[in-house]
């Protein structure tokens, strides 16, 4: 007999996450791992001094000038924009490269969920009312959404985005240490120099982004405590799920 299939719990997560933001109204787009400098960090306006771009953090190829393993899924922001006409809303699912140590919460790949909505009236109370039901629906439970001030150079204002604890609705528990929320992810309302950069027009057009590890939130929605544990291909782990 052969043994019971399973999908991996990132393929899974990833499908439920395309078919919540389906429902309220985004695309799909994706875009290629091994980029160029100009859309991983130049087009989304992070400046050539930028500690992002140093050997630390980036994986850049050797023999291939200018080329990259890209470090996040907003690349894809600009190529989408640069070949579609707003407005538009899309979500970019994707594996991400860093060079960094590992470790329990840290890997040197992992996936990201990326969001773009471009349109002539966009707000940041737009970005928590999507976000607000995206966890929601995710996770099962209400759930709110908290903004604090944050920096990212491709959008502004920046915030850094919590989600109320779903264990403890707020209390305070072992998973939130104790605060009442988690930090989630980053997002903001996408810079005019990014908009510039794809050919869209800032004084006509604005958007909001937002951007965040994936299998961060199934280590939420599923109590996994290292994620070392998504990518070392053990069967006892994926038959799980």
């Amino acid at each position: 007999m052969p043994s019971e299939r399973h999908v991996h719990p990132i393929t899974a997560l990833i499908r439920e996450m395309n078919s919540i933001f389906y429902e309220m109204g985004f695309d799909f787009a994706e875009g290629p791992e091994l980029e160029t400098e100009y859309y991983n960090f130049d087009s989304l306006n992070v400046p050539p001094d930028h500690p992002a771009r140093d050997m630390q953090d980036t994986f850049f190829i050797k023999g291939q000038k200018g080329m990259v393993m890209r470090t996040h899924t907003s690349p894809v922001q600009v190529r989408y924009m640069e070949n579609h006409k707003p407005p538009y809303r899309i979500i970019v699912p994707g594996k991400v490269f860093r060079n960094e140590a590992t470790d329990a919460t840290h890997e040197a790949q992992f996936y990201q969920i990326e969001g773009l909505v471009v349109d002539e009236d966009v707000t940041l109370a737009a970005l928590k009312g999507t976000l607000e039901i995206f966890f929601s629906k995710l996770l099962k439970e209400d759930t709110e959404v908290r903004f604090r001030p944050g920096y990212f150079p491709f959008v502004e204002p920046a915030v850094e985005v919590d989600m109320q604890c779903f264990k403890c609705a707020g209390k305070g528990c072992s998973i939130c240490k104790g605060t009442g929320w988690i930090e989630m992810m980053g997002a903001g309302m996408v810079h005019p120099f990014v908009l510039e950069s794809a050919g869209v027009d800032p004084k006509k057009w604005q958007g909001f982004a937002f951007g965040g590890g994936i299998e961060r939130l199934g280590m939420l929605k599923y109590g996994i405590d290292d994620v070392r544990l998504f990518h070392n291909g053990d069967l006892r782990f994926v038959n799980q799920f």
